[in-house]
C-alpha cells in the first residue's frame, strides 16, 4: 500500500507523533525546505483515486506545508 505517512521525531524527549498523512495507496517521498524555513515540501509519488484534483487520472505531486502563523516549519 506504500508509505502513506510522515513521522515527526524529537530528538530531546524521544517522542514520535505522525505529522502528515499522504492519499490512500501513496509514497510520502522527498522533504525539503525553503530558504527561510517557512514553507516545507514534500512529494507525494504513486497516489490512488483522483489525486490531486478529484478529477481524472492519479498524478504524483509535489505538496507545500506551511504553518497557519507563518511560523519555522521543522
Amino acid at each position: 500500500m506504500g508509505n502513506n505517512q510522515m513521522l515527526a521525531g524529537d530528538p530531546v524527549t524521544g517522542e514520535i507523533v505522525r505529522f502528515l498523512t499522504g492519499p490512500k495507496g501513496s509514497e510520502v517521498t522527498g522533504l525539503a525546505w525553503s530558504a527561510d524555513r517557512r514553507t516545507m515540501f514534500v512529494g507525494i509519488q504513486h497516489p490512488g483515486g483522483s489525486w490531486p484534483d478529484g478529477e481524472g487520472l492519479p498524478r504524483s505531486s509535489v505538496i507545500a506545508v506551511k504553518r497557519a502563523d507563518n511560523g519555522l516549519v521543522g
